[in-house]
């Protein structure tokens, strides 16, 4: 016998799901964002989290609960868009899981299950934050963090990430390959796939570590070629987006996004992170790299791109915006998938034309307090003498 408040419940996740979700009304020119976040702990099936049977779970409770629905690779396919999202447990154990609308902004739901990994690691723990490419060899691939125990560090904390691959045309039956090996890094996370073979073969964008946490003497994001993906081995990583002194990538970045591609270069966008007296502090900023050579960089517009505001701020780890999933349909609107606070997913939208615009025609950071301002001041007397041709 099926609890009755099992009915009460699906009640009111289908309200959830099925809500309008609007512009928030802010203007920048660049992006929209809307109101209501697309997925949160509160749309994960019931049957995820409950035992149904009144005999066995006579109050009702919440057997296997879910903390947080955030960092969720993305990708348009049949029509459909598709958000293959990091599920964490109550345990802390992530997982990821598909959910899916015919609509960019509301209306997602789940699959059945979740997504069934296979087991090829007996010392992995925790797996977290896909980035799924469409890519020219005709196969779906995620590319995602594969988390384990350091065994030499007697520190509980202390932990080696790991880049995991697996590949799917369905986005339902998922086939694990090989972790990535970079050999002159020893760790790896934030890693994306390329979507198109580079020089005969697959490109990967890397985040060189030394460690879980410091990026050691890795600069910024690397890129790197390999031969065979179902062995993916990087003997050399160069490096594209760099971190820099008293900027937003200061402690550290890493790719967000798959790349869009787009008649000026192939457009990043992806995460800077800073330390400040409340603790690190995510943000989101664009860059672009070329066509004929996706490792160099062509274009990286000053500053953030987007950044936490009032509610995104507060969370399981507060001030952070992160993404790593966007989608653009044919129409060449862009949605923009991002993570506020590690504990819920919402949606902003722009077009490829306005983010080619903003990537190419923002001016650079010139890195010193002194620059930065001449070169407002030199943006406001541009502004004052159009103000004056128009009043005369």
């Amino acid at each position: 016998m099926i609890h009755s408040k099992f009915y009460e419940l699906k009640k009111a996740q289908e309200v959830l799901i099925n809500k309008k979700n609007t512009h928030d009304g802010g203007y920048n020119g660049i992006f929209e964002r809307y109101e209501e976040p697309v997925l949160t702990r509160e749309h994960v099936p019931v049957e995820w989290r409950y035992d149904l049977d009144a005999d066995t779970n006579p109050f009702f409770e919440e057997r296997l609960g879910v903390n947080a629905v955030f960092n969720s690779g993305a990708i348009y396919l049949n029509g459909k868009y598709h958000l293959i999202a990091r599920v964490e447990g109550n345990d802390r154990k992530s997982f990821f899981a598909v959910a899916s609308s015919d609509k960019p902004t509301e209306g997602f739901t789940f699959g059945e299950y979740p997504v069934i990994l296979e087991d090829t690691d007996i010392d992995e723990t925790n797996v977290y934050d896909m980035r799924v490419t469409q890519h020219e060899d005709g196969w779906i691939y995620g590319v995602f963090c594969s988390e384990c125990k350091d065994k030499t560090d007697p520190d509980l904390s202390a932990a080696v990430a790991k880049a995991g691959i697996v590949r799917t045309k369905d986005l339902i039956s998922w086939e694990r390959l090989p972790n990535l090996i970079t050999l002159n890094s020893p760790q790896q996370r934030n890693v994306c796939l390329h979507p198109e073979f580079v020089d005969g073969k697959y490109a990967f964008y890397t985040r060189p570590m030394d460690g879980f946490i410091d990026t050691g003497k890795g600069s910024g994001i690397g890129f790197g070629l390999c031969e065979d993906i179902t062995h993916a081995v990087i003997s050399e990583e160069k490096m594209t987006s760099i971190r820099k002194y008293h900027t937003i990538t200061e402690v550290k970045n890493g790719a967000g996004i798959v790349p869009i591609k787009t008649d000026r270069g192939w457009i990043h966008v992806a995460h800077g992170v800073r330390n400040t007296a409340a603790g690190l502090r995510y943000v989101l900023y664009v860059f672009a790299t070329s066509l004929d050579d996706p490792s160099k960089v062509i274009a990286e517009p000053s500053g953030m791109f987007m950044g936490p505001r009032g509610w995104e701020r507060v969370g399981d780890v507060s001030n952070v915006v992160f993404t790593n999933g966007a989608i653009v349909n044919e129409d060449n609107e862009i949605y923009i998938y991002y993570a506020s606070s590690d504990t819920r997913l919402h949606v902003a939208s722009t077009t490829v034309g306005r983010l080619v615009d903003y990537t190419f025609n923002t001016p650079e950071d010139p890195l010193r307090s002194v620059l930065c301002v001449r070169q407002r001041c030199d943006l406001i007397k541009k502004n004052m003498d159009i103000l004056a041709k128009e009043k005369n």
